[in-house]
């Protein structure tokens, strides 16, 4: 009778049963390193960690944890089928982390996480292909520009937009929460405040000035609070062009920028005023597209080694001084800190096309 109780075994939930069975019998070595971790353990780790689809190639291959810690990109698309190359990073890096048992916050946003994120941010157009390619929080740090035009990005200004939400989600240790979609007191807004500010909440401010008709206009331009404040490029003419305010219109263009400038802060607009000044300068726009980063023939023999990440071209690289772990919660200072990796990014203009 003890089978036919609440919870007890049923013909229906077999594969459930089996699995919680599995869990039960691995108490005695969770702690185990994952190199001794037995197949069935790895397997429910692939599931769990959204890579369901090489379970049943991983039931053939793996015969421990160590299999997977010992295995180049080349194994994992030939043993597990992974073809797909950012379903291989994500295992490279999971692998790499579980194995060195590092604290990493970013781990605990899984892919369904960045979806939201990518709404937030004002990039909703690429959740499908983030979604397909299992983008989580941990990859978000190692992305390239590559990666991301394989994610199908190829506008300059998405580019940036996603690399300074990046760069908030590191100041704010990887916080799932730290982004702002609602206003809290509209008469006191600090710069600080604003680089944590959702695309929603950017259009909520322009309602607030009295630019409501424009506001629609933001979505899917990638444009967010991290973008307006990290960005020196971004002043009130690229927000103008991108809420379609009409060149003649110059008294609505004025008043746009009258607003900005109050919003981001005497600091901010000395900063982006010296960027528009110098020699370089060219101006955001909505068709500057991103080219494809050419292999030397010196980085042909780094496709093959297992470190793949250790060769750089990030799109947000990530800046471990301790100035860089504060700032945007606390105060203002943290903006110089973070603008930095934003300036380092200028120097990749040569990869930038101007599309007429």
């Amino acid at each position: 009778l003890a089978e036919f109780r609440r919870g007890g075994l049923r013909a229906t939930a077999g594969p459930r049963l089996s699995r919680s069975k599995e869990t039960k019998g691995q108490k005695s070595d969770y702690n185990a390193p994952f190199a001794q971790w037995s197949t069935e353990r790895v397997c429910n780790w692939l599931e769990d960690f959204g890579l369901c689809q090489y379970v049943i190639f991983a039931r053939q291959w793996v015969t421990s944890g160590h299999t997977l810690l010992t295995a180049t990109p080349q194994d994992m698309e030939k043993e597990l089928g992974i073809k797909h190359p950012l379903h291989r990073k994500k295992l490279i890096l999971a692998v790499k982390s579980i194995n060195t048992k590092q604290d990493d916050k970013s781990a605990q946003l899984d892919h369904i996480w960045v979806t939201r994120w990518l709404d937030d941010i004002g990039l909703p157009q690429y959740k499908d292909q983030f979604h397909e390619s299992r983008v989580d929080g941990r990859m978000l740090q190692y992305l390239t520009v590559n990666d991301l035009l394989f994610l199908k990005v190829t506008s300059q200004l998405h580019h940036l937009s996603i690399k300074c939400a990046i760069h908030v989600l590191h100041v704010n240790q990887f916080n799932p929460h730290c982004l702002r979609r609602r206003p809290v007191d509209e008469n006191n807004i600090s710069p600080s405040e604003v680089v944590q500010w959702s695309n929603h909440r950017v259009m909520e401010w322009l309602r607030s000035v009295d630019l409501a008709e424009y506001a629609p206009n933001l979505r899917g331009s990638g444009v967010h609070g991290g973008l307006i404040i990290l960005e020196p490029r971004f002043n009130g003419d690229a927000l103008a062009m991108l809420l379609n305010i009409p060149p003649q219109k110059t008294l609505l263009r004025r008043h746009l920028t009258t607003n900005f400038n109050v919003l981001i802060g005497p600091e901010a607009q000395q900063e982006k005023r010296e960027i528009m000044e110098s020699t370089a300068y060219t101006p955001l726009t909505t068709t500057a597209k991103v080219r494809p980063k050419k292999l030397g023939f010196s980085q042909f023999g780094n496709l093959r080694k297992k470190k793949f990440d250790e060769s750089t071209d990030y799109i947000c690289p990530m800046d471990t001084s301790p100035g860089a772990t504060n700032g945007t919660q606390k105060s203002y200072g943290g903006y110089k800190g973070l603008n930095q990796l934003t300036d380092r990014e200028l120097d990749k203009l040569d990869q930038v096309g101007q599309i007429d």
